[in-house]
């Protein structure tokens, strides 16, 4: 009997119940069933959550508390909307701006976890220049098509450290196809410590620099992390009533 219960839960692929089926205890024939299947479902969750944190290779989070204490919200975000993710049902972008230890990446990886392990969003992490260099690769390979499909299954994308490193014209130019492949359609957090004024000197030319603003800042929040932000919001704030 006990391998006739295995063959038929293997071809059901229920996996957990293949193993532990004989361990469950119960009172009645309806409770034993309902236990089965509550393991089987909490299994496959667990089995899916992990596999959602494997692909998204978000860093490794600080073990403390985030401080909120220099972070101004824009208008219309709250912190726990925020940490909880509420953009991404929008589709909505998240600008996070500041000097270096502000901790943009911190917040970004605390919104990228919450969303994997409440909601189940997919979600991937990547510094803007290993993301250029990735795109340059595939496009050298002739697979570029394969890693957009990738791109586009995510629910959420996080590019880190915009302003850090300047970018080849080509890698700027597939960086900028990938923005407009997410926009209205998934969302993406950005750090950095420029200015959008500053942006050129990443993507090294001015039409391409505005064209990436227009697409990242239609539907998104500003979020400063300490400093001088009255510039930088002023900035946000004229494009924003330009639109």
């Amino acid at each position: 009997m006990q391998e006739d219960i295995q063959a038929y839960a293997k071809r059901l692929k229920l996996s957990w119940v293949r193993e532990h089926f004989h361990e469950v205890e119960a009172s009645s024939q309806e409770e034993y069933l309902c236990k089965l299947l509550a393991q089987e479902i909490e299994q496959r969750e667990a089995r899916k959550i992990n596999v959602l944190l494997k692909a998204a290779t978000l860093p490794k989070e600080p073990n403390k508390t985030f401080d909120w204490k220099n972070i101004k919200l824009g208008q219309g975000l709250s912190q726990e909307g925020l940490l909880h993710g509420a953009f991404l049902e929008h589709q909505e972008n998240m600008i996070f701006y500041g000097g270096v230890g502000a901790g943009k990446t911190f917040l970004a990886t605390r919104i990228g976890m919450n969303a994997i392990y409440k909601y189940g969003k997919r979600v991937k992490f990547y510094t803007v220049a290993s993301l250029a260099n990735e795109l340059l690769d595939a496009n050298e390979k002739g697979t570029l098509t394969n890693l957009f499909k990738k791109i586009e299954k995510l629910d959420l994308l996080i590019l880190d450290e915009l302003g850090y490193i300047p970018l080849h014209k080509q890698g700027a130019e597939l960086l900028f196809q990938v923005i407009s492949l997410c926009y209205e359609k998934r969302s993406i957090i950005i750090t950095t410590n420029l200015q959008f004024g500053e942006w050129n000197h990443v993507f090294g030319d001015p039409v391409l620099t505005e064209a990436v603003v227009d697409r990242l800042i239609h539907h998104s929040h500003l979020v400063l992390f300490g400093g001088d932000s009255n510039r930088m919001k002023e900035s946000f704030l004229m494009n924003q009533i330009e639109k």
